[in-house]
């Protein structure tokens, strides 16, 4: 890596989980559009030709687009290859496959007990934290070795505790947890601004906010627009659509309406029940809440109008997906230069002295959040500048809504010293505290156990 004209050249940005479809096509294309960054990315992923295919569609964007030659992509064929020296490491795998999300999310349903995602709380998240943590453990210690000194970006789910053990393994590690669940939530923020006040917002960070919480159970303490004190706004929007919710996305027909749909109900109902605003999408919040309020059974999720996403949408998206990256290689089909929303090349941008930047991640708690467990990994704004990230002080939360949050945090702390000791006891008793677990002792039991014999080929490391 060397600097011309202020300009950063020659990077190596190790992608771990490189032959994602979704991910990696949004890394790529939002490098593609940074002119002041070039250098090569390494993909590796345990599907090789994954990575292979999409390395080709990586070095055919200057082919379709020649004014975007900035990066070349390889497929590496072990994580060593790819971590060796890395500037940058991103990291977004998915934990097993297919057939154990079925199990994490669906198999809960046989006891009455539904989830709308299942991959960050709640017992398939937990579930998943299992297979996954053990994995970033392995991943800390070749950083660890590879490549010390690298920034480390983590978009992989449970964002929490994944971050978590990154640093519980390689302390020195500089790592952070990103998620976009704040950005939408400053869009529904344009939205009341625009239908309350008359006011028109171009653009969503615009609307400054103050974050507090832990990933997909976000909070904001505070929010302005040009000076403009947003919370009065912002409940006479919540008034107006409480009962009938505001779904933003009703008038847009696109691959994610069906499943992704969401009507704002949980997060008005959060915003009027303490005053602070809840923010990540409505599958994500209801998950951290007790099972009664918002997802007792798939007639009460209908009635705050969210979904379920089932696993089988899923492989079906990632069959499209699969379609739609063979097109590419052969040159079928161009590959879509678009923005993706995501902030890791401006993170990448800042971290190298190119331009500050505050913006919300995941990282463990240094005194940002006083009232929660220091080390826990909480998420708030923080400062990005040349070669540092610095959380920014977010105060006590709210007593209103830390209940709510503290017993997740210390939930997702058991979780973690289960991986630690690779002791599935004390994992049981984070499943049994989750608030979404309605059964008795004896049935959480048979359901744990059922659900880690669905898993148990990733679990060899607990004994399994």
């Amino acid at each position: 890596m060397y600097y011309l004209n202020n300009t950063v050249k020659e990077l190596k940005i190790a992608y771990i989980g490189g032959g994602s479809r979704g991910w990696a096509w949004n890394l790529m294309s939002d490098l593609a559009l940074e002119p002041d960054l070039s250098g090569t990315v390494y993909l590796y992923d345990i599907n090789y030709e994954s990575a292979e295919q999409n390395a080709i569609i990586g070095n055919d964007i200057s082919y379709h687009y020649p004014e975007y030659n900035n990066f070349e992509y390889i497929a590496a064929k072990t994580p060593e290859e790819a971590l060796k020296d890395a500037d940058f490491v991103v990291i977004s795998i998915l934990p097993g496959t297919f057939d154990e999300m079925e199990s994490d999310v669906h198999t809960p349903e046989k006891y009455g007990i539904y989830q709308a995602v299942g991959d960050t709380v709640g017992l398939g998240g937990l579930v998943r934290a299992l297979r996954t943590l053990p994995i970033f453990e392995d991943y800390a210690r070749m950083i660890k070795e590879l490549c010390p000194k690298a920034w480390v970006i983590n978009y992989t789910n449970p964002m929490t505790v994944c971050t978590d053990i990154l640093y519980k393994t390689f302390p020195e590690i500089r790592a952070v947890g990103c998620c976009h669940e704040v950005f939408g939530t400053q869009l529904v923020l344009a939205d009341a601004l625009n239908e309350i006040a008359g006011i028109k917002v171009y653009n969503y960070d615009d609307i400054k906010v103050d974050v507090t919480g832990i990933n997909h159970f976000t909070w904001l303490t505070a929010a302005t627009y040009k000076n403009i004190d947003v919370f009065p706004i912002y409940r006479e929007f919540c008034e107006k659509y409480k009962d009938c919710g505001h779904g933003r996305e009703k008038s847009k027909q696109n691959w994610m309406n069906r499943y992704f749909k969401c009507d704002q109900r949980v997060k008005i109902d959060l915003f009027l029940r303490y005053g602070y605003i809840a923010a990540a999408g409505d599958r994500h919040l209801a998950e951290f809440c007790p099972a009664s309020w918002y997802m007792k059974d798939p007639e009460t999720v209908d009635r705050w109008g969210f979904s379920l996403t089932p696993v089988s949408w899923r492989r079906d998206r990632a069959k499209e997906l699969a379609a739609r990256g063979a097109r590419m290689v052969k040159r079928e089909e161009r590959f879509n230069i678009s923005s993706s929303g995501e902030l890791g090349v401006a993170q990448m941008k800042a971290l190298l002295g190119l331009k500050d930047l505050v913006t919300n991640v995941n990282i463990p708690n240094r005194g940002q959040i006083p009232n929660l467990p220091l080390g826990a990994v909480v998420e708030t704004n923080a400062y990005f500048t040349s070669g540092s990230v610095t959380p920014m002080f977010a105060g006590n939360m709210p007593a209103s809504i830390l209940g709510l949050t503290e017993r997740i945090v210390v939930n997702q702390q058991m979780i973690v010293e289960a991986v630690q000791k690779k002791n599935l006891s004390i994992a049981f008793e984070a499943f049994i505290n989750d608030p979404q677990n309605t059964l008795d002792m004896l049935t959480s039991r048979k359901l744990f156990d059922e659900m880690l014999n669905n898993t148990k080929a990733y679990l060899s490391v607990y004994g399994l």
